[in-house]
């Protein structure tokens, strides 16, 4: 874990080792939701304000990490002279040997990829803890901005404020959200959270737009209003695509629980899964809202639908309930590193069609959990 307070120093200990100063080539790669979108927004902000003359950024894909193959291929063509990967976890796998390269992010690491530099605000929450303690990736980032920018960073806090929001809710215990919702105004951050949100959960699962529109924006109010051309463009798209991720919502919602006592005295709750066929990525957002059903529960998203051939999941787990290390203790052999990451209490994963099934049967769940292969082909 790096201590909030050193999180800015180590990033400008690390720009201070780029081979070409402020003209270094530096790309960012980061993840397509509403944390690690600001997160990218807000250090190529700083960046730029603190004069790097090439600054670059891109979003994750669907079903990408920074490990994808295609992935590290984009990346060698963007030809950088420095990476930064935010918000997408870390691995102990290469990414592109020789470039300097600083991981930011807030799930629980695997490893660090060789010669890179990874600053991580994750640690294993206690009991009676849960994640919504540990800072997001774009409050990360926003500590570096005021590291590197300290007289400018301010008006980048509504990008913190979002991040905020995105991960840990109207309620997050860290004083930038309420200083964010005083100068920009809580309604408009909580819109625009939703709809940054939304394209990453379509079926495309593309959200450049909401990266674009994030760069080119300069408050909240701009991004949602403004009638700039561009602006205007870019958020009809998000909205298009917010439109698409309600329909597959709503019809999810319809859905019937299933139950599991099966590992009771080993996790401490009940096991409770929700079964969609959608290309939307809806179930993290239906484990979600079934917590308040039942609480004392760990209860999984289940997606036959997203991606052809596998099953997706997202598990969201009561306070006190490490659900990482649950998964990891009934972790499958064929399982890669798609499964079981995230935080103590929101994890999930990807299996393959098989492996799904032997997985379901394993922690309790019958037959209405099995997936026959023509389901996903």
């Amino acid at each position: 874990m790096t201590p909030q307070h050193q999180i800015g120093p180590h990033f400008l200990t690390f720009l201070s080792t780029l081979p070409a100063a402020l003209q270094t080539r530096i790309h960012i790669l980061t993840d397509s939701d509403a944390d690690g979108l600001p997160a990218a927004a807000i250090l190529v902000h700083a960046l730029t304000l603190a004069g790097y003359t090439a600054v670059t950024a891109e979003v994750r894909l669907k079903t990408e990490s920074a490990w994808t193959p295609a992935v590290l291929n984009r990346l060698r063509g963007r030809d950088p002279e420095a990476l930064l990967v935010l918000d997408l976890g870390a691995r102990p796998e290469p990414l592109l040997r020789g470039i300097p390269t600083l991981l930011l992010d807030h799930h629980k690491p695997l490893g660090t990829p060789p010669g890179a530099t990874l600053l991580s605000a994750y640690r294993e929450t206690g009991p009676g803890e849960d994640a919504k303690e540990i800072p997001t990736t774009g409050l990360m980032a926003f500590r570096c901005a005021q590291a590197l920018i300290p007289d400018q960073a301010e008006s980048l806090l509504w990008l913190a404020g979002i991040s905020l929001l995105s991960d840990l809710g109207d309620k997050a215990p860290f004083p930038e959200l309420a200083a964010a919702k005083k100068l920009f105004g809580g309604g408009a951050l909580r819109d625009l959270t939703s709809l940054l949100n939304a394209p990453r959960r379509s079926a495309t699962g593309d959200a450049s737009a909401a990266l674009a529109l994030l760069l080119l924006a300069d408050s909240p109010k701009q991004a949602l209003k403004d009638q700039n051309p561009a602006i205007v463009d870019l958020r009809e798209q998000l909205l298009a695509a917010k439109a698409e991720v309600g329909d597959a919502l709503a019809l999810a919602r319809k859905l019937p629980p299933r139950f599991s006592t099966a590992v009771r005295d080993e996790l401490g709750a009940d096991l409770v899964a929700i079964r969609m066929d959608t290309p939307c990525q809806v179930h993290p957002l239906i484990a979600q809202q079934w917590r308040a059903r039942f609480p004392k529960s760990v209860i999984f998203g289940v997606n036959t639908g997203f991606r052809p051939g596998w099953v997706h999941f997202s598990g969201r787990a009561p306070a006190g309930i490490n659900l990482i290390r649950f998964l990891h203790a009934h972790r499958p052999p064929e399982a890669d590193s798609a499964y079981g990451s995230g935080h103590d209490q929101a994890a999930g994963g990807a299996l393959p069609t098989a492996v799904w099934n032997r997985f379901a049967a394993e922690i309790g769940f019958g037959p209405e959990l099995q997936v026959n292969p023509p389901d996903l082909t």
